[in-house]
């Protein structure tokens, strides 16, 4: 029928582009009123509701992938959520948001700028910048776990940022400034005693005899795990895991990645499997391809749409992705060799 109608082709076209343009102008619309509506609710929600917009938050990054969504969303919420953690005394509302601020940098932080401006906040959880309006409180123990977890999972374990952070830290508690960017001898020294004095005492913990009460299961688990880190910090071989998701294993070879997973484990909860299967952005970072059930696709028509329409955050997204590992694959080795030669 087209062939014989000249411009039909074109028509048809055309109103194809037109309804994948408003599909993503539709999403776009609700997905920006999403966003501040849990933002809002981060602001003056109770706990429980804070928890919940939290995890609403980093679903929707999760959700939309890289791209310029996941970016707005780690831009119009690092401040809401900032101001939010310095105002909250409450254990659930701190850790729901410090792991949202995790989840929305591992997925919408472009540039080391972004990712380092987010590990600043977590990481002033646990070591504020004091003045004459800000009182310092020991945090509990469920806010420094989480401080330590969520602060990896989104710094990529790149060497050399602990030591920064550590540097600005003890500058900042001496004169109240410290030179941005800068390491002095001093810290690194610093760093390398504290580096061995946590190898030693891994290492005990690596060969620590059962207690009165010990589970050997759990004991066994630590004595791999701590055996695991005494050879990562003394011949830097990091360990390798293999994980079921459906019928299929996803595998890790690298410390940062097995604490991503593991942090999105606990952040997805019950819903971990069946993003792992479905969510493309996830595939990508964990390089992992699963088998399709029955060899088709779960997504209904109109995610299909979304997912193949040349405006949508996966294709756009793409590119940036892979730069981005490319960028901090190079920083991590560069920090990895930098430290070599120092050492030597």
């Amino acid at each position: 029928m087209q062939s014989e109608r000249p411009g039909m082709g074109e028509v048809q076209v055309h109103k194809d582009v037109l309804l994948d343009q408003s599909l993503d102008a539709l999403y776009e619309k609700r997905f920006a009123t999403l966003l501040h509506q849990c933002l809002h609710c981060t602001k003056k929600g109770s706990s429980k509701e804070t928890s919940l917009a939290s995890n609403v938050i980093g679903l929707l990054a999760l959700t939309v992938g890289l791209g310029d969504q996941a970016q707005e969303i780690l831009e119009e919420s690092v401040t809401p959520l900032s101001q939010a953690l310095k105002s909250s005394r409450e254990a659930l509302k701190i850790t729901s948001i410090l792991e949202c601020l995790a989840v929305i940098t591992f997925v919408g932080g472009a540039n080391p700028e972004q990712t380092e401006r987010s590990m600043q906040i977590i990481w002033q959880m646990i070591h504020p910048k004091l003045g004459s309006n800000v009182i310092a409180t020991k945090p509990s123990p469920a806010v420094i776990t989480t401080v330590v977890s969520s602060w990896a999972a989104c710094s990529y374990f790149e060497l050399g940022t602990l030591e920064k952070f550590a540097a600005e830290a003890k500058g900042s508690a001496a004169n109240g400034s410290v030179k941005e960017g800068c390491v002095s001898q001093e810290a690194l020294m610093n760093m390398h005693g504290l580096k061995s004095k946590v190898t030693n005492q891994v290492r005990d913990l690596a060969a620590e005899a059962g207690g009165k009460g010990s589970a050997k299961k759990d004991l066994n688990t630590q004595r791999s795990l701590f055996k695991d880190l005494v050879e990562f910090l003394e011949n830097g071989v990091a360990p390798e895991t293999s994980t079921k998701v459906g019928g299929d294993s996803l595998q890790t070879s690298t410390w940062y990645q097995m604490i991503q997973l593991n942090f999105l484990k606990h952040f997805l909860g019950g819903g971990f499997i069946k993003h792992m299967q479905e969510n493309e952005f996830l595939h990508d970072v964990f390089s992992f391809t699963p088998k399709k059930i029955g060899g088709h696709s779960t997504m209904s028509s109109e995610e299909k749409r979304l997912f193949k329409s040349p405006n949508s955050a996966l294709n756009k997204a793409r590119t940036l992705f892979l730069n981005k590992q490319r960028m901090l694959a190079k920083n991590l080795n560069d920090g990895h060799y930098a430290a070599m030669v120092e050492n030597e």
